[in-house]
Formats: C-alpha cells, structure tokens, sequence
C-alpha cells in the first residue's frame, strides 16, 4: 500500500492529465467555432450588414448562463467568457468589414 503524499501526487498527476486534455479540447473547440463566425463575419460584410448583432449576443449569453447553471458552473464566469469571445467576434468582423 502507498504513503499517502504518493497516493496524492498520484491522484494530482491524473486530475492534471484530464485538465491537460480538456485545455485541448477547448483551444480545438474554439478554433472550429472562430472558423464559423470567420465566415458570418464574411457574409456581413459582403453584404453590409453590422458586425455586431446585439439580439443575438444577449440571447447568446443567456442560453450559456442557463447552460452555465445546468453544468454547475458559475454564470457569471459563463457569461464574462462569452462576452470575451464575443468581442473578439466583433473585432474580426469590423476587420474584415475594412478589407
């Protein structure tokens, strides 16, 4: 039977493992949904439509704090990293709006 201090790095070596694979799922994710709003952002401004779409994004952030809440994660901390993202959106908009 192991010590406990190994039994503790045994268990904090798995639980980083998972962080380590769930970090790459979220970099993967986010880089497959900036590939889509990359395109919304090419429809609008092909078609002169604003970058941003205020309806959308207060619909959005409430869909993910409900989602937030289901996950049991806090909304506040959901709907501050949609807002990020959100503005990240927007700003690649307005770029590809002035190319």
């Amino acid at each position: 039977m192991s010590d406990p201090v190994t039994r503790a790095a045994e268990l904090l070596k798995g639980h980083r493992e998972s962080i380590d694979r769930l970090d790459a799922i979220l970099v993967y994710t986010l880089g497959e949904r900036f590939k889509h709003t990359q395109e919304v952002g090419r429809l609008k401004a092909e078609h002169g439509l604003p970058p941003a779409d205020p309806v959308r994004e207060a619909q959005q952030i409430e869909r993910l704090e409900r989602l937030a809440r289901e996950a049991d994660l806090d909304p506040e901390f959901a709907r501050k990293f949609l807002n990020f993202i959100i503005g990240e959106v927007i700003r690649h908009h307005q770029q590809q709006r002035q190319e």
